[in-house]
This record gives structure tokens, sequence and C-alpha cells, in this order.
């Protein structure tokens, strides 16, 4: 099996590993991309496509594809851990990269939360979810230009940009009556989610320190 040898202070890379590694990455990208791009950007098509075979199936198709891709690209990365393609990196982050990273992804993950209520956040901010999602993945796209890494967030990024652009054109807005209340139970658990990311997740699961 081939090996190529990237030098005395870069890893080995078995070629047979590079490319199954490269391929899950693309593959679970498109899985996961094509679909949100079919129901955002060409919803009459994804309408046909639902009175064809029933919105039930049509709903269990999409999620299971997605959640394919999703899993794919997971996968790709767990690998990249212990070094190999997924390792290897396309860019080196940007100066200052950790301090960009560490406000962009608190208030993404607060955004995410305020999605679940109905408080002036999303009043105000019409996809607060997809806005969120938009900042952590751009946080950690500045912060880590490996393979996988760079596979994975451009994925959850180019997703989130085209529901908010779906959205603006549909000029979705969320009506009722907001609740500040709302507000703050989504600043709590965004911050309690911080927590738990930044103090057990990160370095217990991904073995990453903050």
């Amino acid at each position: 099996m081939a090996v190529v040898n990237l030098g005395p202070d870069l890893v080995d890379i078995d070629v047979f590993d590079a490319e199954r590694l490269m391929n899950f990455s693309s593959l679970g990208f498109l899985l996961f991309v094509l679909p949100h791009a079919l129901s955002s950007l060409a919803p009459a098509v994804r309408d046909r496509a639902k009175a064809w075979v029933g919105e039930a199936k049509f709903k269990t198709s999409f999620a299971a594809v997605t959640s394919l891709g999703i899993i794919f690209m997971v996968w790709a990365y767990w690998q990249s851990r212990t070094g190999g393609a997924g390792a290897q990196a396309i860019y080196e982050p940007v100066s200052g990269a950790r301090q960009i990273t560490m406000a962009l992804v608190p208030i993404g993950i607060i955004l995410i939360a305020a999605s679940f209520g109905r408080g002036y956040i999303k009043h105000r901010l019409q996809n607060p979810m997809s806005l969120g999602i938009s900042l952590w993945a751009i946080g950690h796209l500045l912060a880590v230009g490996k393979v996988a890494v760079v596979w994975f967030y451009a994925a959850m990024l180019l997703v989130a940009v085209m529901d908010i652009v779906s959205s603006t054109l549909r000029q979705q807005r969320p009506i009722y009556d907001p609740l500040w209340q709302d507000d703050m139970k989504a600043v709590l658990i965004g911050l309690a989610s911080i927590g738990v990311l930044a103090e057990l997740f990160h370095p217990y699961v991904l073995g990453v320190k903050l």
C-alpha cells in the first residue's frame, strides 16, 4: 500500500486512507447540502417531489439522506483526529482567530437557543437558528483549517446561508407578541451549553482544550 512521506514535521499519509477520508468528507458534504439546496432554493421542485412520493415519505427520505451526510462527515473528522489526510491543513488560521472564534461561537449558540422561544431576539432577527449556525461555523472555519473540519463547517455554513437567503426572499417573519422572559431563557441556556461544550465536550470528547 503506497505511503506518502511529507517530511519529518508532518505525518505519513496512507494514500488509500487519504482517498477514503476525502471521499467520505465530500460525499457527506453533498448528501447534506444538496437536499437543503433543493428545499431552500428550488421550492417548486421540492413541492413536486412531495406530491409525487407523499409528504411523509419525502420528509423521511430527506432526514435519512441529510443524517447520513452528517454521519459521513463526522466519521471523516473522527478518523482525522489520529492524523492522516483529514488532519492536513488547507490553510493556516487567521491572526487572532482564537479570540474571534471565542466571540462568535457563544453568540451563535445563544441565537440558536433563541430560535426555540418567542422572544425579542427571534422576532427582530427573524431567523436566529441559521444566523447562529453561521456564526458557529464561521468561528470554527477561522480557527481550524484542517481538511475534515473545513468540509463539515463549510457544509453547515452553506446550508445556513441558503436558509437565510430563502427566508429573506419569501419574507418570512415570525408573528407573535415577544416575551423578554424567553430571551432570558435563551441566554441562560446558551451560556450553560457553552460551558458544557468548553469544559466537557471539547476536551473529553474531541480532545481539544479551549
